[in-house]
């Protein structure tokens, strides 16, 4: 992985955090609409993660294929995992 792994290992912490403190508040019957700002605060920040895994995949995996014959594979993989994320 090319990304900055300590600010992935940071953000993910982050969101780790934040899910046992969802599921405390589901465990305590806290209000519908507190657990589902934490929820939405979570997917914010694994999405800033997954983007910013992506972006590095770009800068590197596949500007470094680009010349191999690798580049229809990582171009098939960027597509499929595009697909994924609009479903």
């Amino acid at each position: 992985m090319k990304a900055d792994k300590k600010n992935i290992t940071r953000l993910l912490k982050t969101a780790r955090g934040q899910l046992d403190g969802i599921l405390n508040m589901v465990e305590e019957d806290r209000y519908c609409i507190d657990i589902s700002n934490q929820l939405l605060a979570t997917q914010a920040i694994l999405n800033k993660i997954n983007k910013e895994i992506l972006h590095a995949h770009m800068e590197h995996c596949v500007k470094e294929s680009m010349s191999s014959e690798e580049s229809g594979q990582k171009i098939d993989e960027i597509m499929t995992l595009i697909d994924k994320m609009m479903k």
